[in-house]
């Protein structure tokens, strides 16, 4: 049965939920605080996890308070990283404002590491799926990665983040030559592009990959290219935080496309498991919920 192979983070993710964030040399008190498991690949690795489709988790965790806080919410998940380091891992603090925007700052520790060794004994078949994220990429061992990545079979899912346009442009071109799936915001996309205007950006962009182009666009649902355009509105929803939206709306589709549906199908599918997502507090959801994705996947709708 084919896969999807996730490669990436598991990181502490320090939740602040404040009402506005102050300006430069500003003091404000906080609501509250929280400590979750994040990282782009793990919020994606979570939903597989919780919704029953086979996957393989490359997720490096190393040492101290926070590596530790990782390793242990990761073996009460029953998703248990077999790659132990000994470097320490850092922390994202995630600033949640009143309206449900986010702002991240981050320290990056060994859990953001590649080593091309992790893939060894992983069977990568041609009908699976690899997503990787681009603050992976950017990092010193993501020439590596994208050295390894070129070296496999399978269909590469890219989502270049905020930081995209920050990767070495040589790796970044290597990795855009390698034919991945595309999943971006329009911000990430004008960047990335280099363009104003985001039908343009996907254009230029799909030039290069030869292969699907998704935009998201927040409450206005998604576009996406293949050699045809598609445009799908969001769900209603009440926006609690944004947090993983992205991520969210990625690991909808990459399942919905695992299990054989059609782009545009998988687009809908998509956007309702995000207004899920944005609509409450943090990534992950109710269990009930994950069952209802688990029933549509089956039934293919």
């Amino acid at each position: 049965m084919s896969k999807i192979v996730v490669i990436g983070s598991t990181v502490c993710d320090v939740f602040v939920y404040v009402d506005r964030l102050p300006s430069r040399e500003g003091d404000t008190h906080i609501r509250r605080q929280e400590m979750r498991l994040g990282g782009c690949a793990f919020n994606v690795a979570h939903f597989l996890h919780q919704t029953g489709l086979p996957y393989q988790f490359v997720s490096p965790v190393g040492k101290g308070l926070y590596g530790d806080f990782v390793r242990q919410e990761l073996s009460q998940l029953g998703m248990t990283s077999t790659i132990d380091l000994s470097g320490a891992n850092g922390c994202c603090y995630c600033f949640i404002e009143e309206d449900g925007e986010r702002t991240f700052l981050s320290e990056h520790g060994v859990e953001y590491s590649f080593d091309a060794s992790w893939l060894e004994g992983i069977e990568i078949e041609p009908t699976d799926f690899i997503y990787v994220c681009g603050l992976e990429v950017e990092e010193a061992t993501g020439e590596e990665l994208v050295e390894a990545l070129a070296h496999l079979e399978g269909q590469i899912v890219f989502c270049p983040g905020p930081r995209g346009n920050l990767i070495p442009r040589e790796r970044l071109d290597k990795l855009l030559t390698l034919g991945p799936i595309l999943h971006l915001n329009e911000m990430e996309c004008l960047a990335l592009a280099q363009t104003e205007e985001v039908e343009e950006g996907v254009l230029r962009l799909s030039s290069t990959t030869q292969n699907v182009v998704v935009v998201t666009k927040g409450g206005e649902g998604v576009i996406a290219y293949d050699g045809s355009w598609y445009d799908l509105p969001a769900y209603a929803s009440q926006v609690v935080d944004t947090v993983g939206a992205g991520d969210s709306h990625v690991a909808g589709l990459l399942a919905a496309l695992h299990v054989g549906f059609e782009l545009e199908q998988a687009l809908d599918f998509a956007n309702l498991v995000a207004s899920h997502v944005v609509a409450s507090t943090g990534v992950h959801l109710e269990r009930n919920l994950y069952h209802t994705y688990i029933k549509q996947l089956k039934e293919g709708k």
